[in-house]
């Protein structure tokens, strides 16, 4: 499996407190494992992120992600459930 990362996932990740950045290591290896762990709340997200699936890092923090193709997935963009969707 291989993760490939969008510039605005760069630039957000490099803002992220250390606790964070572990917990995206921590959850990538989970998602490696089985990307549909119901720890993850791996979901379809709709509207202007359309095609793209959001896990969980906590109770606020999601990573949306895009698969490319059967192996590889693009980090799309890191941030709060509110800074991503407005809500």
């Amino acid at each position: 499996m291989l993760f490939t990362q969008s510039s605005r996932f760069e630039k957000e990740y490099k803002k992220l407190p250390k606790k964070l950045k572990d917990k995206i290591v921590e959850r990538l290896k989970i998602f490696v494992t089985n990307e549909f762990d119901p720890l993850l709340n791996n979901h379809m997200v709709k509207y202007k992120y359309e095609g793209h699936r959001s896990i969980n890092l906590t109770g606020d923090w999601r990573i949306l992600y895009k698969k490319i193709d059967h192996k590889t997935y693009e980090l799309y963009a890191v941030g709060t459930h509110h800074q991503l969707f407005g809500k």
